[in-house]
């Protein structure tokens, strides 16, 4: 299990390094930055000394070293728009999406994995097309669409939670509903699809002829060999609610760091773009390592295989 984990951490790292680079390249290759920092009236002298302040007229390869050797001791650059710094930004909203993201995804399994296993166990019953009808529904609705109407109902005719800001728990409720509602479909399809295929295998039926009961048969033998690849999707979606939730934060005006992109794009605050870029990419980077390595303790054969 060592060796496997300093693999997969080996592999994160140079994983990493090149996230960085292209992380720092979007930007670049996207125009000319002092140009866009400028203005679209700003005269061509006035360019020139932004593109000098910001060191944007050495070569590329030396304003990636710079800019990534400050990055690993934590300095993203200053924003251009407020009195802070970069990593100061994201550090303050960083906890709201993490929170948010944390929510939708305990929402998404809690939803996906019951009705997973229950569609597997009652295949081609009225189960299964429910469970099957609300994956293709919760696929089908944008998640903005999703989110309005929580808005409407739980919101503004009922008023059980808020349905602006980030002030308390309560303000969370309704995205995280919206956030784990989009993810839950995919979830149960896979869940669905490994119970069905792990209740045909040979063990399972052994295990119910030596009379072992059928909870421990499904929870205990089944289960954990069809989650699998379960949990390597759920990271993955936990980086798409990190990374994705901008829409989600902005109808609900959710301090995180979703919206701060946002905010940044429009205001064409490119440090701050490039450092939500960046630090979200490594969130996916990091978040695949811990599931191979989750996997990889769940099943022995991927440990031997790698």
């Amino acid at each position: 299990m060592l060796r496997f984990a300093l693999r997969r951490a080996l592999l994160a790292l140079a994983v990493g390094l090149a996230v960085s680079a292209i992380a720092f390249l979007l930007l670049r290759v996207s125009g000319d930055l002092a140009a866009a920092i400028a203005g679209e009236d700003a005269p061509a002298a006035e360019v020139e000394r932004i593109r000098a302040q910001f060191g944007l007229d050495r070569p590329l390869l030396v304003q990636y070293a710079e800019w990534l050797g400050r990055a690993l001791l934590g300095d993203l650059g200053r924003s251009l728009f407020y009195p802070q710094s970069v990593s100061a930004l994201i550090l303050d909203r960083l906890p709201n999406t993490a929170l948010l993201a944390t929510l939708g995804l305990l929402l998404a399994l809690l939803i996906s994995i019951p009705l997973g296993v229950a569609a597997a166990i009652g295949r081609n019953t009225w189960v299964d097309r429910l469970a099957l009808g609300l994956a293709v529904l919760g696929q089908a609705m944008p998640n903005f669409w999703f989110a309005l109407l929580l808005i409407i109902v739980f919101g503004l005719m009922l008023q059980w939670a808020p349905i602006s800001g980030s002030e308390g728990f309560a303000s969370f409720i309704l995205p995280a509903v919206a956030l784990g509602w989009f993810s839950a479909p995919v979830l149960m399809r896979l869940t669905r699809a490994g119970m069905v295929e792990v209740l045909s295998a040979d063990y399972i039926r052994t295990a119910h002829a030596k009379g072992l009961p059928v909870r421990t048969v499904l929870f205990k033998h089944a289960l954990r060999n069809a989650i699998v690849p379960v949990v390597a999707l759920a990271s993955v979606q936990f980086g798409n609610m990190l990374s994705g939730s901008v829409v989600i934060e902005t109808v609900f005006a959710l301090q995180g760091i979703g919206y701060l992109a946002w905010e940044s794009i429009s205001r064409r605050d490119f440090p701050v773009v490039q450092g939500i870029l960046l630090v979200v990419a490594l969130f996916y980077v990091v978040l695949t390592m811990v599931a191979d390595l989750l996997n990889a303790w769940l099943d022995p054969r991927i440990r031997r295989a790698a």
